[in-house]
Parts: C-alpha cells; structure tokens; sequence
C-alpha cells in the first residue's frame, strides 16, 4: 500500500529540512514524540533507532498510546530528501521518504510511505490509525516551526536592513 501525505508550509524547504533532519532533536521539538534512541551508526551516515511516539485518541483528555518502532535513517541534503526504513516489529519493511519541494508560498513537504507487510489488511489499518494521525501531526508540528522561524528572520531582517 502505498499512502502520501503533505502539507503546504510558508517557509523555505532549506529550513524546514534543517529542522527535520536531525531526528534525535524530534522529541525536544515535537511534542508528541516521547523518544528517538540511536541504536546504530553507519559508515555511510545512516542512523539507526528506535522511535517512541504518542498516538493521541481523545486529544481533550489526553489520552493516547505510545507507538514504537526501529527505523533506519538518513537524509539527502541536495535534494531536500528525508528517508527511513522500518526494521522489524509490526512495520517492517515500510519505506518512507520526505520530499521537501518549492511551492508558490514557500513549500511542500510531502510524506510517502509504502508498506507491503504479508498479512491482507494490515498496511491499511497501520496507514489509517497510527501512520497518517503521527505523521500529519509531525508535518503540522514542523511547518509550525518553520514558519514562526521564517517570521522572525524576516522581521530581524528588516529591522537590521530597513530598506528591504
């Protein structure tokens, strides 16, 4: 099954990929994620961990269940590339890549995942109740950032270069 999520962000793709990039930051900037432990360095500049995060179910109650994962992961600074590949565990196999590309307004980050797990059914549930609620609520969680981060640059701009 193959899913893509995106979102349109008021900030340059550089910075919302400097933002995401590093995932060992993630629980410190998403509020969600409760835990990235590194298990693994590559040569090749891979990463990988073990990721925690809270999958909220009544969000006015703050109720929720914590998610776990293994994941392999590195990025593609040129062209603006996150990737991750799930490592055993009920996503195994799931490959996800973050495409970050320009839009009129700043730009688009965009989340595919394809998962082909074995058992009919499965990807669907996994896409529906845990993947698409943590991943859009990880987009909006970054474009957030990133655009209050992209204000306050252009507000430090003008007051540092009047005539822009």
């Amino acid at each position: 099954m193959r899913s893509t999520i995106s979102i349109e962000v008021g900030a340059p793709g550089e910075l919302v990929f400097r933002l995401a990039r590093d995932i060992e930051r993630w629980p410190r900037l998403l509020p969600h994620y409760v835990r990235v432990r590194p298990i693994a360095r590559d040569g090749d500049g891979s990463l990988v961990a073990e990721m925690v995060a809270r999958r909220s179910f009544v969000p006015a109650l703050g109720l929720g269940v914590p998610v776990a994962w293994r994941s392999r992961t590195w990025n593609e600074p040129a062209a603006l590339r996150l990737r991750f590949v799930h490592l055993g565990g009920a996503t195994n196999g799931m490959d996800v890549t973050w495409r970050i590309e320009p839009a009129p307004r700043g730009c688009r980050v965009s989340i595919d995942h394809d998962f082909r797990p074995r058992v009919a059914g499965w990807a669907w549930f996994v896409d529906r109740v845990f993947t698409r609620p943590i991943a859009t609520r990880t987009l909006a969680t970054f474009g957030a950032l990133a655009e209050a981060l992209a204000a306050d640059e252009s507000v430090a701009d003008r007051a540092t270069n009047p005539s822009s």
